[in-house]
């Protein structure tokens, strides 16, 4: 059961990341949002650091996804989503 939290944990961390980098967003700009060191940042996205519900919260409305999909979808059906979505919204 530890591997599967472990590797559901290493998703989200990834979609973070991955959504991070198609909004062009570096990590001192969204450890500055959050309040947190670069360092701190980027143990998120690397996993390292277990993220509050509080925490990932924060990071969907910086990255303006929902933090269901961070949660349910993998990176690429993420920036998908919200590539439709943005096409749509013009």
């Amino acid at each position: 059961m530890d591997h599967t939290i472990e590797a559901k944990i290493k998703i989200v961390s990834t979609n973070i990341r991955k959504i991070r980098e198609y909004r062009n967003y570096t990590q001192d700009y969204l450890a500055m949002k959050l309040g947190i060191s670069q360092n701190a940042y980027s143990k998120i996205e690397l996993a390292y650091t277990r993220i509050t519900l509080e925490r990932l919260i924060q990071i969907a409305q910086i990255l303006e996804v929902d933090s269901v999909d961070l949660l349910s979808t993998n990176s690429e059906n993420l920036i998908r989503l919200h590539t439709t979505d943005l096409k749509h919204n013009r």
